[in-house]
């Protein structure tokens, strides 16, 4: 399966930002997706596989619990690929900042005018 299929699915994505944080227990996540989206344990039992099986989570037996933890290497050759992209939001980026900076100034010193012409009006 291509990394943006697995991606591409809600469920997917928000499982994968719960593991973000470290290692979770399968009833763990269970019970997060199940409220979130509503739908049942075999369910989300389905996304855990399909994460397992592309290789961006894997899972280690600790007595009767599932532990889930993210993999980076899928993330990192979907970053990769996002690479050749990123250019585009970065010099949208680039271009906000200046805009940004450009608009500070201008009220920097339309404050200062302001104060001049406060200071004029008190000497006469």
């Amino acid at each position: 399966m291509h990394a943006f299929d697995v991606l591409g699915d809600p469920v997917r994505r928000r499982i994968l930002e719960l593991l973000a944080s470290g290692e979770r227990a399968s009833g763990d996540i269970t019970a997060v997706v199940r409220e979130e989206f509503g739908i049942s344990q075999p369910a989300v039992s389905q996304h855990l596989r399909v994460l397992r099986e592309s290789g961006f989570a894997s899972v280690r037996a600790e007595g009767t619990r599932r532990l889930y933890a993210v993999e980076a290497e899928p993330l990192r050759e979907v970053d990769a690929w996002l690479e050749r992209f990123r250019g585009f939001w970065e010099q949208r980026l680039d271009a906000l900042g200046t805009e940004l900076a450009r608009g500070k100034r201008q009220r920097r010193l339309d404050q200062g005018q302001g104060r001049e012409n406060d200071r004029g009006s008190e000497r006469e």
